[in-house]
Parts: structure tokens; C-alpha cells; sequence
């Protein structure tokens, strides 16, 4: 097999890293390293949520239902993720915060993967 190539299962390779499967903070030899993309494996109860919104984002960001239902809260307007494949894109600068109404699993893929930089407690995009 070439060190090229990996294969694994997203929910259990999600628990090892916050749930994030590839981008910038993956080891450079890892071939799910990058730093043009990031992807997410969120696994949400119901009730969860980002109590502090997400400002200062440099990244587009695009999350995609795959079960539950899930709200991505934006300035102004709550999107509500109903149906499997139900999907949502948003642009850099646009805050956000978001609610899962059922246990839900979202895939969430970030562009470009900006190494150092990451969502502090506070939800401010910070430089690290």
C-alpha cells in the first residue's frame, strides 16, 4: 500500500482530532494533509449548540446534512438542514453559530485550510 493512501472510517477518525479528517494541522507525510481544504465529521446531540458565534471567519464554508436536523444560525436568517444532502454555503466574513435540533451528523468542508488559525472559546477566528 502506498503512503499516499489512506483508508479510514470518518466517526472514528473524527473522535481523534475534533472531528476534523483533513487539513493543515494533519501531519505533512499524511496524505490527508492540505492546506486548500479542511473537512469536518460533526457528530451532534440534540440540544447541542455553539453558544458563541463564529466572527472574524477568513474561510468559506460549506455543511452538508447527512442525518438529523440541524440549524446553521447566519446574521439575520436561521437556516434549518432537514432532509439528508440538505446543504448550506456561506462566505468569508459571514458570522455563525449553529443548533442541532435532533442528533444530527454534518460534514463541513472549509476553504483554504489556514494553518495556525482556528475558532477560539470566545468564537473569535484567531491566529494561533
Amino acid at each position: 500500500m502506498s503512503d499516499s493512501v489512506y483508508v479510514g472510517r470518518a466517526g472514528r477518525d473524527a473522535a481523534l482530532d475534533r472531528g476534523w479528517l483533513l487539513g493543515h494541522f494533519k501531519d505533512a507525510a499524511d496524505p490527508r494533509h492540505s492546506e486548500a481544504v479542511e473537512i469536518k465529521w460533526g457528530v451532534h446531540r440534540p440540544g447541542e449548540e455553539r453558544a458563541q458565534w463564529v466572527t472574524g471567519e477568513e474561510r468559506t464554508a460549506l455543511l452538508v446534512l447527512i442525518s438529523g436536523r440541524f440549524q446553521v444560525r447566519l446574521p439575520g436568517r436561521t437556516v434549518l438542514l432537514a432532509e439528508q444532502g440538505d446543504y448550506v454555503v456561506w462566505g468569508r466574513g459571514v458570522d455563525h453559530s449553529w443548533y442541532a435540533e435532533e442528533e444530527s451528523v454534518v460534514l463541513t468542508v472549509r476553504w483554504p485550510s489556514v494553518p495556525g488559525h482556528q475558532v477560539d472559546d470566545g468564537g473569535s477566528a484567531q491566529p494561533v
